[in-house]
């Protein structure tokens, strides 16, 4: 038991230094945006659940003597903390998720909810009957592993919900995917836990789950921080730069490569008129509708902000009708968005492209040509106003 208990111990430590590393680099950046601070809730509530474990570990090795005291006060210490780290996940995926009320009283009561209750329910039954969690030798009974699973199985589930539902509203697979990935990892978390249980109970199979995914979700953030626009979630300059730059991602086999120039229109007004709150909203709505009409082509496509109010939309295709159908599409799905958002102002853009050739042309000669073409776009659209 020895053997085990170092093992365990070190393998808890390997996993906070992990996770430490990730909340100490967190804290130090700039960036405290709402996702990042409740990936950090969910980082300590890990690292506390690893320090506890350990404890448990150290029980179980008879490090630390047992009693049915300090054996209740372990075990309700693991069932908090288990509880918890799904919780935590659950804020995480709602604000990755941007899930309208999600920072309501009225939406964190409910969270809290069903774990503060369980919170309550093992406290009262360590208090009356504590043989109902504990046996005589001081291990854990069937019935505390159950109850210990019953409300990280509830917090998964409400949390599948919540990705299934962005995933059924998004038009693009890739989009779709991101959303499953997120909902998937609680229960891959589970299922780490579910080896060592059942298969590996010597071995800290749940610890190094733990921080493999975590780790994974954490490079992610990364990536995103570097290649991602923040304000629209699409891609930022440099990562067009980087993209372009790949002769194998600019032009592919048997199909034409096609650059589109968004401008939007007026945009200037609506942060004059409205603020420039409204006028960051405005662009979350165009970046929404970019993507959905990328969604409705079958052609791989890559899209960017450029700067400001202009967006670059690269589709490779070997039907000649794709740029003409994303126009109509990005036109009407931008209507549709503005309708549904019952904005005080309406919504338009100016779109231009040309197709790049492979021989004496590059990327940036032809999205000038696109950008010729935008603006002839835009001249047409203020002449049919007048």
């Amino acid at each position: 038991m020895s053997h085990y208990f170092i093992y365990y111990v070190e393998s808890s430590i390997i996993c906070l230094i992990i996770f430490g590393i990730m909340l100490g680099h967190n804290l130090s950046t700039v960036d405290r945006s709402e996702k990042v601070v409740k990936y950090d809730g969910a980082l300590i509530a890990f690292m506390l659940y690893f320090v506890s474990d350990a404890i448990w570990a150290s029980m179980i090795a008879g490090v630390i003597p047992k009693s049915m005291p300090t054996v209740a006060l372990i075990t309700l210490v693991n069932f908090i903390l288990m509880a918890g780290i799904t919780f935590m996940w659950l804020r995480y995926v709602a604000a990755v998720e941007t899930v309208p009320g999600r920072n309501t009283k009225g939406f964190i009561i409910k969270s809290f909810l069903p774990l503060g209750l369980s919170i309550l329910i093992m406290i009262a039954i360590l208090l009356v009957d504590p043989n109902l969690l504990i046996t005589p030798e001081y291990t854990v009974t069937m019935f505390y592993s159950l109850f210990q699973v019953a409300i990280p199985i509830f917090y998964i589930i409400v949390v599948f919900i919540l990705v299934l539902r962005r995933a059924a509203a998004e038009d693009s697979p890739e989009d779709k995917s991101t959303h499953i990935y997120v909902g998937m990892f609680p229960l891959m978390v589970v299922l780490g836990g579910m080896i060592q249980v059942l298969l590996l109970p010597e071995t800290p199979i749940f610890c190094y789950s733990c921080a493999i995914l975590m780790l994974i979700f954490y490079i992610q953030m990364m990536e995103s921080r570097i290649s991602i626009d923040p304000l629209t979630g699409l891609n930022n300059r440099g990562q067009l730069r980087k993209y372009t730059a790949q002769e194998n991602s600019i032009f592919r086999e048997g199909k034409r490569t096609y650059i589109m120039m968004i401008d939007v229109n007026d945009f200037k007004g609506i942060n004059d008129t409205y603020g420039h709150a409204m006028g960051d909203k405005a662009l979350k709505f165009i970046s929404d509708s970019l993507k959905q009409a990328a969604g409705s082509v079958n052609a791989p496509v890559f899209i960017a902000r450029y700067g400001g109010d202009e967006f670059i939309f690269i589709a490779h295709s070997d039907n000649e009708e794709v740029p003409e159908k994303l126009v109509r599409n990005i036109h009407k799905k931008l209507n549709e968005v503005t309708e549904k958002a019952k904005l005080p102002f309406t919504m338009s853009v100016a779109i231009g492209y040309d197709e790049l050739r492979r021989e004496n042309d590059s990327f940036r000669e032809c999205l000038e040509r696109a950008d010729q073409n935008c603006y002839v776009n835009k001249d047409e659209m203020k002449k049919e106003k007048k």
